[in-house]
């Protein structure tokens, strides 16, 4: 195993935990990037010849390399693939007692670049990294020893494999069905399992979607950025009188119709087809108001330096859905963008109780579930915030 160095003084982070190398931080004079080929094990040093760790390398990506391990000369193999999954595997048995979850969430397992969720018999899978997708065959013999799938999806089509320089055409493996049936805080909900957004539904939200149902009782609710309807149905089977879903996407919107259907049949349902943004302000010139609202947007801040662009369509979303509060109405927001901090999104409420003259009390402070385990030296693996707000 050949070795990747360090500049004088970039390896603090490295020793405080964090498991990702920059290009900019390599010694490229005693150890060019482009000697590697990607996916190649090295030995991480630092400027003085002190080994921090075994690594990947991939020296077309910006994040050239991504730790496995604190020890020098290990190697990303199938037997330490295996140990890696199987531990995952067990921490989500502790939390759940039915097949449903993350199973694998990249940095947080310890196996950078992998994502994998599972739907009872069925896999989905992220390879984001050309480490990984160079051991694509020993993760499936991994896992068909460990939970023995009946077929296995690979979803291809994100921005982290394009930025690998990775192939982003989707590939399977078995029988995949057309849809998938996720059971969660007392509903069943039908989800896509080729069509639908990132693996096909959104774990992370779990626990959030639970609490959100705290308030649902008589409420007239309205689910922004709804997708298959996670947040209003679990309102409707919790008592909720009516619920609005909107959305960009009409294959989602009539998911959540099929799901509102399967377990609230007897609550009015509308669905709204179009940009949030717009709709918001077409809402509010109608008059409408609801008492409960979920704002669940997909990520405004993507890159670093979209942070001021990002913030301000943050700021303005959490406004146009405080709006549409009936008084005493509550709000669930959420943010799904690493690059905005949980500081951040509570002063884009504060934006909107100050413009709106309400008073705001929060109520809960929510984050991603733990199958989506946050690495504790690295603030990017802790990207989801909700609040719960009541506006008086």
């Amino acid at each position: 195993m050949r070795s990747l160095v360090l500049k004088k003084d970039e390896d603090r982070r490295i020793r405080a935990g964090h498991l990702w190398v920059f290009s900019n931080e390599v010694d490229t004079k005693k150890t060019p990037l482009t000697d590697f080929a990607p996916g190649e094990e090295a030995t991480l040093l630092d400027a003085r010849g002190k080994a921090l760790g075994s690594l990947c390398v991939n020296p077309a990506s910006l994040i050239c390399g991504r730790l496995h391990s604190k020890r020098p000369g290990i190697p990303l193999d199938e037997s330490l693939l295996r140990e890696r999954l199987a531990a995952a595997l067990a921490a989500r048995e502790q939390y759940f007692s039915e097949p449903w979850y993350r199973l694998c969430h990249g940095e947080g397992d310890y196996l950078p670049g992998l994502v994998i969720d599972r739907y009872g018999a069925h896999l989905t899978l992220q390879l984001g990294t050309a480490a990984m997708e160079a051991r694509r065959e020993l993760i499936v013999r991994a896992l068909e020893e460990l939970v023995h799938p009946a077929s296995l999806r690979f979803d291809s089509d994100i921005p982290a494999r394009g930025l690998e320089g990775l192939s982003r055409l989707p590939e399977s493996s078995g029988p995949v069905p057309e849809f998938l049936e996720v059971p969660e805080n007392g509903c069943r909900f039908t989800v896509a399992a080729a069509q639908g957004q990132k693996t096909g539904w959104f774990y992370d939200q779990r626990a959030n979607r639970r609490e959100f149902a705290r308030y649902a009782k008589g409420a007239d609710v309205l689910d922004i950025f709804s997708y298959v309807g996670g947040f209003g149905v679990t309102a409707a089977a919790h008592g909720a009188r009516s619920v609005t879903f909107l959305d960009a996407s009409e294959p989602a919107l009539a998911l959540s119709r099929r799901n509102m259907a399967a377990n609230a049949p007897g609550v009015p349902v509308e669905t709204m087809l179009g940009d949030a943004f717009q709709r918001l302000g077409e809402l509010a010139e109608a008059g409408r108001r609801f008492s409960l609202i979920s704002l669940d947007p997909p990520a405004f801040i993507k890159r670093r330096k979209d942070a001021a662009q990002g913030v301000a369509a943050y700021r303005k979303i959490n406004l146009l859905a405080a709006g549409l509060l009936a008084p005493g109405g509550v709000l669930a927001t959420s943010s799904c963008s690493h690059h905005l901090d949980g500081a951040e999104l509570g002063r884009s409420i504060a934006h909107a109780s100050a413009k709106l003259g309400r008073p705001a009390r929060l109520l809960y402070t929510g984050a991603q579930g733990p199958d989506h385990p946050v690495h504790v030296a690295m603030p990017e693996t802790a990207y989801l915030k909700c609040r719960i707000v009541r506006f008086d």
